[in-house]
């Protein structure tokens, strides 16, 4: 990998890194948007001004955006959303290996 293409990986996982940041874009992961109500319902324990700064964070990566009906993933969230179903098939994987060395 170059030194761009791990800049960028780096940029980006310190990003979804943030407190609740990957867990609020799960929460768009249908294609539907929310309102901030719903949103903070979804996500579960996010505080109010924790979730306001996820938006603001997120929506400035230009992976969500805002508009009549509520918040809803860009194409370049849904991409990346679309790539962190992997992560849940492996998630799921690890668990039940996890499982299995008890």
């Amino acid at each position: 990998m170059s030194s761009k293409e791990n800049a960028a990986t780096g940029q980006l996982l310190a990003l979804l890194e943030a407190r609740y940041a990957i867990r609020v874009l799960w929460a768009l992961r249908d294609g539907h948007p929310q309102t901030f109500r719903l949103l903070q319902d979804s996500v579960g324990g996010i505080t109010p001004n924790t979730l306001n700064t996820r938006l603001k964070d997120l929506r400035a990566a230009n992976l969500m955006t805002r508009d009549h009906d509520g918040y809803i993933l860009t194409p370049m969230g849904a991409d990346l959303v679309k790539r962190l179903f992997d992560l849940q098939v492996f998630a799921s994987r690890w668990v039940a290996a996890q499982n299995n060395k008890k």
